[in-house]
């Protein structure tokens, strides 16, 4: 729909926009959109879809290969090593661009096939809009494709159906609608139809509507389409998320700012060497070529591969703890957040309604273990005391009622345990599972007269039976709705005792408190005068209620030990997520991050901004860690505000509602079995919707940024080496030490493999245990840069003063050069080792951690040795072969930054005790 379309002076978006079309009633409903309820006349559908586009938003597509490779080279470091090729080009060294251009070949090659492989495992499988809908046009109903949707088209829902347009019903028989993936919210929304009276209502709470993607899991309704595309629910927010901004991971910051220091250092630091050059006489030419040496010693060319290698690694471990990583820098990401802010239903909870409470009407209290649509667990006492023989008999006569009441199905098979129905209803089989029914045996002990099913209006179910010579009535439903028939209660002893209203009525707001949904279970004898077929709220008869029952979605077993390791980590962990306050408290309170209600932010308690980082919505969720009711764009400012507050921030979720949020943070991690628009924008995607699983790749993302920190400090402190050698030499007036193919050789291959193997170090113990890095720091560490300038200057020092030493024993440059070379390689295999960690001793470091770390020295070293006898390589390299003598010699002289580091660490372990 163009912009420029009007009606009223008013754009047609705006003023359907502008229509609140929960608080209409059917008939002005119908007007507003010029429909009936014979559907629109299909002489008119042309027009409306040229006036409102077609039933689609736009979704991301995978990115193709050509993009990725493109990728590769979007880096500032790969930037320099590009002009470094291109100036050695222009001086005709061919061979020093050759180099550049074979690291940079194996970097994209390896980027490309590691990146192009999570792409494909994160592939879409299809829109959630891409469905048929059933639509009466002309008083006739068809099936056409959602897309074809426009305002005004009256559409027919049944179980199972996928709403394909944002609906307001116009009629609904017991119809509840999944909605989760919208509202965040655990339990089936319950729809009727009728206006409602607040205006501002939040989503779940519009019980009349029906919106885009969500689920129909009972009933049937008609209802009138209001809106399609981009101004459904899911629209407006795929709009936002397409619009939004996407930050850069935590790697990319830090690298980017790396790179501009080493950009900054190698710019003065060829300046210098072309003043003191110039102030020698040397000509131009010569200046120019000394400087472009300089250049090439003082960028680390084995980096970009040693990195993504790092990363690559890290994703395939990742892989194995099931979480799968579409752009490898978010792995580094994920270790470096400061806050995870997640998702409640099916990331800490089993995302299924289980029975955990059950209470007596006089307030014994009962739990039960085991999680989810399983027969496995216990009745328990609350006070952890046995269970008595009279306590047994009631709850097994209120599971009793409990499955007998109930239209669900739970079986035991091979595979383990199979569900369908209602949520509420498969939890009352567990229960009867647990106390020790076999629900189909119970089925068969009686026989069933008449159902009467729930419905939102009824607010309970009710079975009525024949057991034996007598007619029973099994209920179950909202305590509130079954108090009022209900005459008397069922004491431990199976007496009847007198039924005080009020008092259940404390329990009820007492367990609602504690986050349970809570249920009555009532029965009753029918007497003979009443036809079972006909009971309904007038013929009811007289009830005992049995007691009552308290449901939840109960947290991953594993999740509680997540957080803690998460909070042991120094990571905030924050729960967003549209339920209730009083659920949202009680699942904070397992978790250990909110115990009192105050500790709760409900959405609409939040100012109403137009970004997050306004001053007010920041104060609002400072110190808050859970929110409750909180709308889909609310989310998204709240990771704003947390960001600008200087949080590095990953957060979960699952839904289209959590899309704008995943894209604004630092890290989006998206649930395997979620909408294909979170998983097409988050950067990270869990299969097995674990919050577990979410800090393991937390772990393992610092493992893997301990790599990349190890493989940098190995490459720049070598190449800090090399351009004070540089400097230094010249300054006192002595030849170049090296020559430019030659610290290529030394950057790239030996240098370099040692950098790549060092990548597969595996984790240090103890990453779990200190507090994530200020998001403002840098790479280098105080820490790092004293080991970094501490082992540059032993390897400058001692290559200085051999290669003078050796110039004023008369030595052949070219001989002695060579002699140097081989002493960096040599510095270069021993000090790998002082690398692979920054705290620990390298000989309490086993080296069965890392056997790549072992072949790839010997390799490096080898590689050298064999190109000293090889006359290809001599020739390229200006190397030769080497005595016994002075290879053990040199090598002497190298092991002396191993001692040197040792003692650095040791006084650095001494002065932390």
């Amino acid at each position: 729909m163009s912009p420029q379309q009007t009606e009223g002076n008013l754009p047609v978006k705006q003023r359907d926009e502008a229509i609140i079309w929960h608080t209409d009633d059917e008939e002005q409903v119908l007007q507003r959109l010029e429909t009936s309820l014979q559907g629109l006349p299909r002489e008119r559908i042309a027009e409306l879809q040229a006036r409102y586009g077609k039933n689609t938003f736009p979704s991301q597509e995978p990115m193709p290969l050509w993009k990725i490779i493109l990728h590769q080279f979007l880096s500032p470091l790969i930037y320099i090593l590009l002009a470094a090729a291109a100036i050695s080009l222009f001086l005709g060294e061919y061979t020093d661009a050759g180099f550049i251009i074979v690291v940079l070949a194996i970097n994209a090659a390896l980027g490309t096939y590691q990146e192009w492989r999570a792409e494909q495992n994160a592939a879409a499988l299809q829109s959630l809009l891409k469905i048929y809908a059933r639509v009466r046009r002309d008083g006739k109903e068809e099936r056409i494709e959602a897309e074809e949707l426009v305002p005004g088209d009256l559409i027919v829902l049944e179980s199972g159906d996928r709403v394909p347009a944002d609906v307001r019903f116009l009629k609904a028989n017991n119809l509840t609608v999944d909605e989760s993936f919208l509202t965040g919210e655990s339990i089936a929304a319950d729809k009727r139809v009728g206006p409602l009276i607040e205006a501002d209502l939040p989503v779940s709470d519009r019980d009349n509507m029906g919106y885009a993607g969500a689920t129909v899991l009972s009933g049937r309704a008609q209802g009138v389409v209001v809106a399609t595309g981009l101004q459904t629910e899911i629209g407006k927010i795929a709009e936002a998320t397409t619009s939004g901004e996407a930050t850069k991971a935590p790697l990319v910051i830090r690298m980017d700012r790396f790179v501009r220091y080493i950009s900054v250092a190698v710019l003065v630091a060829m300046v210098a060497m072309i003043v003191i050059a110039m102030a020698q006489g040397e000509p131009f030419a010569e200046i120019f070529f000394l400087a472009v040496a300089l250049a090439v010693s003082a960028i680390p060319e084995g980096l970009p591969v040693a990195l993504t290698v790092a990363l690559s690694i890290a994703v395939n471990r990742m892989a194995k703890r099931r979480v799968i990583v579409r752009k490898m820098t978010a792995v580094e990401g994920l270790g470096s957040c400061t806050l995870i802010a997640s998702d409640k239903t099916g990331t800490l909870t089993v995302n299924k309604q289980t029975i955990k409470a059950l209470e007596t009407v006089s307030g014994e209290q009962f739990t039960l273990t085991g999680e989810g649509y399983s027969g496995e667990g216990e009745v328990r006492r609350a006070d952890e005391q046995p269970v008595s023989e009279a306590q047994r008999t009631w709850i097994e006569r209120l599971a009793r009622a409990g499955v007998l009441c109930n239209e669900g199905d739970l079986r035991r098979t091979e595979q383990g345990w199979t569900s369908s129905g209602d949520a509420v209803d498969i939890a009352f089989l567990a229960l009867g599972y647990k106390v020790g029914f076999e629900p189909q045996d119970l089925y068969n002990s009686v026989t069933t007269l008449h159902e009467i099913p729930f419905e939102s209006e009824r607010q309970y179910a009710a079975r009525i039976y024949r057991e034996g010579d007598q007619t029973m009535i099994a209920v179950k439903g909202a305590a509130e709705r079954l108090l009022p028939f209900c005459q008397q209660a069922l004491g431990l002893d199976s007496e009847a005792l007198p039924l005080d209203h009020t008092a259940i009525e404390q329990q009820v707001i007492r367990m609602a408190d504690a986050g349970y949904r809570v249920l009555a279970v009532a029965t009753s004898h029918v007497p003979e005068k009443l036809d079972g077929t006909t009971i309904d709220d007038a013929t009811m008869p007289p009830l005992t209620l049995l007691g009552l029952v308290g449901m939840i979605d109960p947290l991953r077993p594993e999740v509680i030990d997540a957080v803690h390791t998460c909070q042991r980590a120094g990571i905030k962990v924050a729960m967003i997520t549209g339920d209730h306050p009083a659920t949202a408290l009680a699942i904070a309170r397992e978790l250990g991050i909110a115990q009192e209600r105050s500790d709760v932010v409900v959405g609409r308690d939040l100012p109403d901004v137009e970004t997050g980082t306004d001053l007010a919505f920041v104060k609002a969720v400072r110190e808050a860690e859970v929110f409750a009711r909180v709308a889909p764009l609310q989310k998204l400012r709240i990771v704003e505000a947390k960001r600008a507050l200087g949080h590095f921030v990953a957060v979960t979720g699952d839904g289209v509602n959590d899309a704008p949020a995943l894209r604004a943070a630092n890290i989006g991690v998206a649930m395997g079995s979620g909408t294909d628009v979170a998983k097409d924008t988050a950067s990270i995607i869990v299969t097995d919707d674990n919050f577990a699983s979410i800090v393991e790749g937390v772990e393992e993302g610092r493992y893997a940024y301990d790599n990349v920190r190890k493989v940098i400090y190995l490459l720049i402190s070598t190449g800090a080496a090399e351009i004070a050698l540089f400097l230094i030499a010249l300054l006192v007036g002595l030849p170049l030490p090296l020559l430019a193919v030659q610290i290529l050789w030394l950057n790239l291959v030996t240098n370099g493999i040692q950098g790549v193997a060092l990548a597969f170090e595996e984790g240090e113990p103890g990453a779990m245990q200190r507090p994530p890095r200020d998001p403002s720091e840098g790479i280098f560490n105080p820490l790092m840069i004293q080991q970094t300038l501490i082992s540059a200057g032993v390897m400058f020092g001692a290559t200085l003063a051999v290669w003078y030493w050796l110039l004023e024993q008369g030595v052949d440059q070219d001989y002695a050069r060579n002699l140097l070379l081989l002493l960096m390689v040599l510095f270069q295999n021993v000090h790998v080792f002082n690398c692979r960690s920054e705290y620990t001793s390298a000989f309490r470091i086993p080296l069965q951690r890392n056997p790549v770390l072992i072949v790839g020295v010997f390799a490096a070293l080898g590689l050298h040795v064999l190109s000293m006898y090889l006359p290809f390589m001599q020739g390229l390299l200006g190397i030769a072969p080497v005595t016994l003598t002075e290879f053990f010699a040199l090598l002497a002289i190298a092991l002396s930054i191993l001692l040197v580091l040792e003692i650095f660490k040791l006084i650095k372990q001494r002065a932390m005790r």
